[in-house]
């Protein structure tokens, strides 16, 4: 794992194939969360001041689902996960592999990203949708209420 100053980092977090895992400074990895990098090539990348809160799981490598096959033998699906500078990540959010979190993007509680987010952007939900945009961010105005 390769991180900036600053990383506040939970004794209970964990980690897995962190020669694939980047973080950028003044990151906070909440307790009990998981940060799982593909075996091969999957990658995680958390900009500046990332913020995941307790129980976060974010994975860069899926099964395959392919007929006939054990899910076991099935070969690994595995994709860059992105999360931008200035992103909260909710307590329990699932950051499935392939996607991008723009910066200073909030994702609420409970969520399931399993499409990338645009920058600013308010998201919850299972799969997360964007419900409105943080004041000031990519010109928007603070719409969610």
């Amino acid at each position: 794992m390769s991180a900036g100053p600053g990383l506040r980092m939970s004794p209970t977090a964990s980690l897995r194939n962190g020669e694939r895992i980047s973080l950028g400074h003044d990151v906070h990895v909440g307790e009990r969360s998981c940060l799982w990098a593909g075996d091969s090539t999957g990658r995680i990348v958390l900009g500046d001041n990332a913020l995941l809160a307790p129980e976060v799981f974010i994975t860069a490598s899926n099964y395959g689902t392919r007929h006939g096959v054990p899910i076991m033998d099935q070969p690994k699906v595995e994709r860059d996960v992105v999360i931008g500078s200035d992103v909260w990540l909710g307590a329990r959010v699932v950051v499935l592999p392939g996607v991008t979190v723009g910066d200073g993007a909030v994702v609420g509680a409970g969520s399931v990203v399993s499409r990338s987010l645009p920058a600013g952007c308010i998201a919850v939900g299972s799969p997360a949708r964007v419900v409105g945009w943080r004041a000031g961010l990519d010109g928007h105005h603070d719409d969610a209420r």
